[in-house]
């Protein structure tokens, strides 16, 4: 499986923050904003992975994160000339994904849970149809919306509904067999000019594909679109880092427990950044006992 993050967009809700930056570059407390979705396709054992973004901004994510090997990783970068939505992920990265089944992620969402690892691999497992996460919202009518039965499986999905029937909301994370390439080049525009997500997994629900996996009370959804929430989801990552003394969303530490890097690699990039919490938090790993890394890891 292959993983996308669609990181364009002008990002005018957060100007004039973002008149000369990507608001994916901005920091959510200690990192740039895209290490967050990057971490979750990581989590869900992903190698490749295509950033999608402006003509100029792309160069940025370029001397970021470069070919990836740091983090054993293999990135790759493709230009989105105009925002014409989420669904457009798919046709721009067709090449990219080729064969292979491929991840969305949006690169403004933050997710954060006990057993996150758990879920999504068994979300990248799932050898045919389409997942989406669902996750409970105070005010529906901002998102797509899914209905469910009582068995769990979706019936209708509404994007930003006037009258909300459910307040089960589908986040900004998507997993897709190679169907997908195929649905999307076929969506028509909606009336704002955009090819939807939501056209696409209703073309998965209709063919009875489509899986909702619904987040609990024990897991964090964050969209860091504005400048409040930006604040709040910088507050809730210092939070959790001050109180428990590790990091989130750290890149290295997710590689090194996933096996996608050895020690040395993770002892150099420590050194690299020495003078962080960030830096010492890999050296401090890369001296723990194989036990606390399984405890680390969950196994």
């Amino acid at each position: 499986m292959k993983g996308i993050v669609l990181a364009g967009g002008s990002g005018t809700r957060l100007h004039p923050a973002t008149l000369s930056i990507n608001k994916q570059l901005l920091p959510v407390y200690d990192k740039p904003m895209i290490y967050y979705p990057v971490s979750v396709l990581m989590l869900a054992g992903i190698r490749e992975i295509l950033i999608i973004s402006s003509p100029e901004h792309l160069d940025n994510y370029k001397r970021l994160f470069g070919t990836g090997e740091q983090f054993g990783l293999k990135f790759s970068y493709a230009l989105q000339p105009r925002p014409e939505g989420l669904a457009q992920a798919f046709v721009i990265g067709r090449d990219f994904v080729g064969e292979d089944d491929v991840a969305l992620i949006l690169g403004d969402n933050l997710f954060f849970g006990a057993g996150m690892g758990e879920l999504l691999e068994r979300a990248a497992a799932r050898r045919q149809g389409a997942t989406v996460f669902a996750y409970h919202v105070d005010n529906p009518q901002a998102y797509g919306v899914v209905n469910l039965d009582k068995s769990g499986r979706p019936t209708k999905i509404v994007e930003k509904p006037q009258n909300p029937e459910s307040t089960w909301a589908v986040t900004g994370l998507y997993f897709y067999d190679n169907q997908v390439l195929d649905i999307a080049a076929d969506v028509t525009p909606s009336a704002r000019g955009e090819l939807e997500i939501t056209s696409v997994n209703e073309a998965y629900m209709q063919r009875g594909q489509l899986h909702v996996e619904r987040m609990s009370r024990g897991y964090a959804w964050l969209d860091t679109g504005t400048h409040d929430s930006l604040l709040e989801a910088s507050e809730f990552v210092r939070t959790l880092q001050h109180r428990q003394g590790l990091q989130v969303a750290c890149l290295e530490e997710i590689a090194y427990l996933q096996g996608f890097i050895n020690r040395d690699q993770l002892v150099a990039r420590g050194e690299m950044f020495a003078k962080t919490a960030y830096g010492q938090n890999l050296l401090r790993l890369s001296r723990e006992s194989e036990d606390d890394l399984r405890l680390r890891r969950g196994k």
